[in-house]
């Protein structure tokens, strides 16, 4: 399914309805080029499901653990240079079902994401604030109003 957030306003829509259909155990994978909003829609995310810190983007640190309704790991892996990087961290443990994962940059460490996980690119749109987002691994329970046919 393909999505269209013609603003931050949608973007913020997007995760709301999501964050009501996602539960401990998935994995959200996004991918998209620099600036295309994957950090945003899961500050969105965290904070529907009941995150009340702050939500940033573990770049340095790779896992952030937010806890709100339930627990969020939140990995950032575009620095990591290979999948060993991973091992060494103990990623197992956060692929739980105890937990929501969310994966920046997920296509870097494909081979590790579960099959039955969620997937969004994120690509720039017309404007300024507009994405465009196709999402795989939520077709039949996603009715965005954004979606495209």
């Amino acid at each position: 399914m393909k999505v269209v957030c013609k603003n931050e306003n949608d973007t913020k829509r997007l995760a709301k309805e999501i964050s009501n259909i996602v539960k401990a155990g998935d994995v959200i994978c996004l991918d998209g080029d620099l600036g295309a909003g994957k950090t945003t829609f899961t500050k969105y995310l965290c904070e529907d499901l009941g995150v009340k810190g702050y939500v940033n983007s573990p770049s340095y640190s790779i896992v952030n653990e937010y806890d709100g309704d339930v627990k969020i790991n939140h990995f950032d892996v575009y620095r990591i240079f290979s999948v060993d990087e991973l091992y060494e961290i103990g990623y197992e443990e956060y692929f739980n079902n105890t937990s929501i994962c969310i994966v920046e940059w997920a296509k870097k460490i494909e081979e590790l994401i579960p099959d039955n996980s969620i997937w969004m690119n994120i690509t720039l749109g017309n404007s300024f604030d507009e994405r465009i987002i196709d999402i795989k691994g939520l077709d039949d329970k996603l009715s965005f109003e954004g979606a495209l046919k």
